[in-house]
């Protein structure tokens, strides 16, 4: 499934095509589940560039189904999950083997990748984008998506105390945090105050960009940390650095998985926590809905109508 313009959900189409062998260090999967992320829709839509046709996906597990030359710790049946690149909406896929990563007994195709690359997101949010401590305060926006509902268990299990937002109440009802809220972001600030008796949060975590972006800075504390990782509702406009200075010499960052799984080493250290983390059963797979591939238009409509609840899989 790709994209042949960039626009709405109605550019997605459907193409045959031949995966070919694996080349030197790669392997040919079969796909068994690919994970739907809001990532997939900045690509569509051409906020994020790439040529056209636009293979789209990077989220999926599946079989060794053949291995290139020169790989080592993989072979053919082994289940295999990989994050990065593009073209995991197919049948098939060519994965370079220092970019695949083995799923462990116990999870399931469809688990892995529904968390893999939300739950490696919420592991770098909540381990390295800023050390916590237990009982400090965290506002997690989107608390019920897809990274958010894998983003606030992990951060209660480290003691942090964590306020959660959503959009409705019906979202929020189904996120177990210290606090709950919903609605509009107007008062947020307001009601995140008088939770933390004046103080504001520590960090904010914020996928949902243009819509909450000022909400979230007024509820930092001084010297807090803006993590601004997705843009649900648009990209977040121009930042003027004075703002952060009357918030309180507020810091902000906008990061990216991708950055913090750079290497070989660095992926299998951020997937095992995950793993680790899913084992103890600190977080779960929470798959609110599958769509068969070729739907995958329609998965995109519901997505950014945020229709969704927790993760949501295409099924080859």
């Amino acid at each position: 499934m790709v994209a042949r313009s960039h626009g709405g959900p109605e550019v997605i189409a459907r193409e045959d095509f031949d995966p070919g062998q694996p080349g030197d260090g790669e392997l040919l999967v079969e796909q068994e589940a690919v994970g739907l992320n809001f990532i997939d829709t900045y690509y569509r839509t051409g906020l994020y560039p790439a040529p056209l046709p636009t293979p789209l996906g990077s989220e999926s597990a599946g079989r060794v189904v053949a291995v290139g030359a020169g790989v080592d710790g993989f072979a053919v049946g082994d289940r295999i999950g990989s994050v990065s690149g593009l073209g995991a909406y197919a049948t098939h896929r060519i994965v370079a083997a220092d970019r695949a990563v083995r799923i462990p007994d116990g999870v399931s195709s469809e688990d892995a990748a529904a968390m893999m690359l939300k739950g490696m997101t919420a592991c770098y949010l909540a381990e390295d984008s800023i050390a916590l401590e237990p009982g400090q305060v965290a506002l997690v926006h989107a608390a019920a998506g897809g990274v958010g509902s894998i983003l606030v268990p992990w951060l209660r299990d480290k003691g942090v105390i964590v306020i959660a937002h959503c959009g409705s109440a019906a979202k929020a009802a189904t996120v177990a945090a210290d606090h709950s809220l919903h609605g509009p972001f107007d008062n947020l600030a307001a009601h995140v105050r008088d939770l933390t008796d004046g103080r504001g949060v520590d960090v904010v975590y914020d996928g949902v960009g243009k819509d909450s972006w000022t909400a979230s800075l007024a509820s930092l504390k001084r010297r807090g940390l803006m993590v601004s990782y997705g843009n649900a509702s648009g990209a977040v406009p121009p930042v003027s650095l004075l703002d952060l200075s009357r918030g309180g010499s507020l810091y902000v960052t906008r990061p990216t998985l991708f950055d913090y799984i750079v290497t070989a080493e660095e992926l299998a250290h951020t997937a095992g926590r995950l793993f680790d983390r899913m084992k103890r059963g600190v977080v779960q797979a929470v798959i609110g809905q599958r769509f068969a591939l070729s739907d995958a238009a329609q998965a995109h409509r519901a997505l950014e109508a945020r229709e969704t609840t927790g993760a949501t899989v295409l099924i080859p």
